[in-house]
């Protein structure tokens, strides 16, 4: 493509959402089009370049997801209903692709946001690591490999403002443990432990969520039989890795055929 790819960042005054209007203005080929964020938002007008501290002409922050339809992407890190409301708002507008970065989508919410994006190409990943993508089948391949007799649990920590749990990079790590051992991962998840639980059962997932401070991001999946333990971890040092990682899948993914895809694809794991 010769012309600058046109962007919208969907929750452009949240944390990630400055992160990725960051990385936009640093990667060439890039142009921020549209920046969205909800109608209470007290950000509402101001210039979202300026909020994030990055460099480029002022792009003014709306609730009106009709704005998004100048572009040929779409990154979304926002809220389960934001990105069903933008999912629709664009729906045969010529948007090639959402980056999706929402975690926390109900069962009916996930099935009605791929529906709505049918026709075009969406990319969903619980994290936009390189290293936690690698991680992730790393994990699988351990689960696939460490069968009778070992136990998996996923631990994660994340700033205290996280208002989901566990994390979606923990989902993530958890049915990649669970399709390792060939298995849906709500039929064997434990989200967590209180009381006289009893003795575990065999081939359970649990989970541990840690809430606190401004940690970026924390994960380890522990893989232990009653003689050894097996633990890969991945450790998040600045947010830009995700925003970049987000920026990263955008370009890959105007060029790709209308389907779903996640980092794996992108990466070619």
């Amino acid at each position: 493509m010769t012309d600058l790819l046109k962007v919208s960042v969907l929750g452009a005054d949240g944390r990630m959402g400055r992160a990725v209007i960051s990385a936009l203005s640093e990667t060439e080929g890039v142009k921020l089009v549209a920046a969205l964020t909800h109608s209470e938002s007290a950000d509402l007008g101001k210039d979202s370049v300026a909020l994030a501290d990055a460099k480029g002409e002022p792009v003014i922050l709306t609730d009106d997801m009709t704005a998004a339809r100048k572009s040929d992407v779409i990154i979304d890190f926002s809220a389960p209903k934001a990105s069903l409301t933008a999912a629709e708002a664009i729906k045969n507008s010529g948007v090639r692709a959402i980056i999706s970065g929402t975690t926390g989508m109900s069962a009916a919410q996930s099935e009605a946001f791929h529906k709505t994006c049918e026709g075009i190409v969406l990319l969903q990943s619980g994290n936009f690591s390189l290293g936690v993508n690698m991680l992730e089948a790393l994990v699988e391949l351990g689960a696939n490999k460490l069968r009778e007799g070992w136990d998996i649990d996923v631990l994660e920590m994340h700033h205290r403002h996280k208002v989901d749990a566990p994390s979606g990079t923990a989902l993530m790590l958890g049915r990649a443990a669970a399709k390792g051992r060939n298995v849906e991962l709500e039929t064997v998840q434990k989200l967590s432990r209180e009381g006289q639980t009893g003795a575990r059962p065999e081939g359970e997932i649990g989970f541990a969520t840690l809430r606190g401070g401004g940690v970026i991001g924390e994960h380890a999946v522990k893989i232990a039989s009653e003689l050894e333990m097996l633990t890969l971890s991945h450790s998040a040092f600045d947010r830009s890795v995700f925003a970049k990682g987000a920026v990263s899948a955008a370009i890959w993914a105007a060029k790709q055929a209308a389907g779903r895809y996640d980092m794996k694809d992108m990466l070619g794991l």
